[in-house]
């Protein structure tokens, strides 16, 4: 019998990947809807941050404008769970892209955490850095 962080997963890994994958080649309107437009909503991103829906939109956009070409993308799950209507996951974003127009790989590690709306799971923050182990500057491949 599946648990409920299982369930949780198996409904949103697999949009959230696509979405991750479609962003990395300027395509941001799968990342858009996965998330809330209900406040509170926030980013800690490895370059820019913000909160709230008027600040993300708009972020996202730009965030998309610097990928093209994404060569692979995984989501590396590390650590996940689901209860009630709040859910998170923690792991390490793996990328081979063009970032304004040159070849990088880099990896990130990330926590998102999702509302369930309606029904449906939304993420309401995420936050990514650059592991420390690793140079905090993208490396060209």
């Amino acid at each position: 019998m599946a648990t409920e962080t299982d369930e949780f997963l198996a409904e949103v890994l697999p949009a959230q990947r696509a979405a991750e994958q479609a962003i990395h080649n300027g395509d941001v309107e799968p990342r858009l809807a996965l998330w809330s437009r209900r406040d509170p909503v926030t980013v800690y991103g490895a370059k820019l941050s913000g909160s709230g829906w008027t600040d993300l939109e708009p972020m996202f956009r730009t965030v998309a404008s610097w990928f093209s070409d994404s060569q692979e993308y995984e989501f590396e799950v590390v650590a996940a769970g689901a209860s009630g209507d709040l859910a998170y996951t923690v792991g390490y974003e793996r990328n081979k892209v063009h970032v304004e127009g040159k070849p990088r790989v880099y990896t990130l590690r990330v926590t998102h955490v999702y509302r369930r709306e309606d029904g449906h799971w939304r993420i309401v923050h995420r936050h990514a850095d650059y592991p420390p182990d690793t140079d905090t500057e993208v490396k060209a491949r």
